[in-house]
């Protein structure tokens, strides 16, 4: 038989995570202590838009029709302790307000709320990117919570997951990082992801700290390589060069790869930014801050693209946005998502607004998002509306739908033709063709 899983957290992480499970065939029941969550989920709807994922609940949460009835939800810690052999923690970790440092109380209040009913041996995975150290004090407190005792075992199993991306990459994983203190964890685990692990995907084992520090390594590495193009095009604007031009030649060295070598206003999201800073913190505590001080820069860069990016749109419209209707095309951090933490689209056109710009923003999916963030924004329910009447158009989120709009049809409903690619994504001989000045950030004007 095999076992049976209990996920606890239901938002992107783990209604992603328990979708995946009963994919794989196993019995899932997910936890979470808000009831509404709990009800949209026992629909087969999902909180937030991740391609794939309603899909993936659909076809297993219990009561559907034709589902496969494997994956129930519940609020009770009791049944969750009850039902499962294999518990995956997916709370958040947000960073904590007014410091680098991050926020670990959802995830011991989830801990502290499961220990006690865990009165049979059973693995614990922790899934939560949390600072280093965690996991040994974790164990700790597991063990003398719970009535099973040092039966009730820890592992950390890092999550890599894109968003955009997220069914595909809890199915078919590029890697599989397993902390674990015993051969017994070890075992579970590989029966967890047995799947994927036939399909080929490398299962690296490790202890906690080890297993920890991947996901919050990873993510400052990948935060390192965007901030750097980033630099470049600055660089590139002061002496008139091309960034792109610049990537391409650098993303053809193996050592370099020309992944996440686009230049544009920077990465934001719920994880890259907070890990970031959350992974200093963590190295202060450890006394070895210097280690890692070129963070610091690296989030400096990746926050002056988005002030870089209202100064050029203020130089556009003549140096004050007063009286200036501007046009955002992208709310969302990246594409596919309708996630608008810490968007560096949003921030702009918030900042324009806020220097007296009228600004109206369109975004595929993130609007309802936007507008709770941003209700004093203006809002158009399609990019044409958008840009009605604008002085001139930020392109912001690199969504397929904006790469495809039609510039010829886009320039007889503004105000003036002007465009400003923050994310290099669009095509610089087709808008100019069309009658428009077209700049993007470390790019030639002309």
């Amino acid at each position: 038989m095999p076992v049976k899983i209990t996920v606890i957290g239901t938002g992107y992480l783990g209604a992603t995570h328990a979708a995946a499970m009963a994919e794989l065939g196993f019995e899932v029941l997910g936890l979470d202590v808000v009831p509404e969550k709990i009800e949209m989920l026992q629909r087969g709807e999902v909180p937030m838009y991740e391609p794939g994922l309603e899909e993936l609940l659909r076809r297993h949460v219990a009561g559907i029709e034709g589902s496969t009835g494997r994956l129930r939800f519940t609020t009770s810690y009791e049944e969750a302790g009850a039902f499962g052999e294999v518990h995956f923690v997916c709370v958040n970790t947000p960073q904590k307000h007014g410091e680098y440092a991050c926020d670990m109380s959802y995830v011991e209040s989830a801990f502290d709320s499961l220990a006690p009913h865990l009165t049979r041996p059973t693995l614990v995975v922790g899934k939560s990117t949390v600072p280093v150290g965690s996991a040994a004090r974790l164990a700790k407190r597991l063990a003398a919570a719970a009535p099973a005792g040092e039966a009730a075992e820890l592992a950390w199993n890092p999550e890599f997951l894109r968003e955009g991306f997220a069914v595909q990459d809890t199915l078919h994983p590029d890697r599989i990082v397993a902390g674990v203190a015993s051969e017994k964890a070890e075992e579970l685990l590989r029966e967890v992801y047995a799947t994927p692990l036939a399909e080929g995907s490398p299962f690296v084992v490790t202890d906690f700290p080890t297993a920890e520090l991947v996901k919050t390594a990873a993510n400052a590495f990948l935060a390192t390589k965007i901030s750097y193009i980033n630099a470049m095009a600055e660089i590139c604007e002061a002496a008139d060069g091309d960034v792109v031009k610049l990537a391409e030649a650098l993303g053809h060295d193996e050592r370099i790869g020309k992944k996440f070598l686009r230049a544009g206003i920077g990465f934001g999201g719920g994880c890259l930014p907070k890990d970031l800073r959350a992974f200093m913190a963590r190295a202060g505590e450890l006394g070895v801050d210097q280690a890692l001080t070129f963070l610091r820069e690296i989030d400096s860069i990746n926050m002056r693209r988005r002030g870089h990016m209202v100064e050029l749109a203020r130089d556009a419209v003549g140096g004050s946005f007063l009286g200036k209707r501007v046009a955002v095309l992208g709310a969302t951090f990246k594409p596919d998502s309708d996630d608008v933490r810490d968007s560096p689209a949003l921030n702009v056109a918030g900042q324009i607004h806020l220097q007296g710009g009228q600004v109206t923003v369109y975004d595929p999916k993130g609007m309802a998002n936007a507008r709770r963030v941003f209700p004093t924004l203006g809002y158009a329910d399609s990019a044409l509306a958008a840009v009605r009447g604008a002085d001139v158009v930020l392109h912001l989120t690199e969504w397929s739908e904006f790469r495809e709009l039609d510039p010829a049809a886009l320039a007889d409903v503004v105000s003036e033709r002007r465009i400003l690619d923050g994310r290099n994504a669009l095509d610089p001989g087709l808008w100019r063709k069309a009658g428009w000045t077209y700049r993007a950030l470390g790019r030639p004007q002309a």
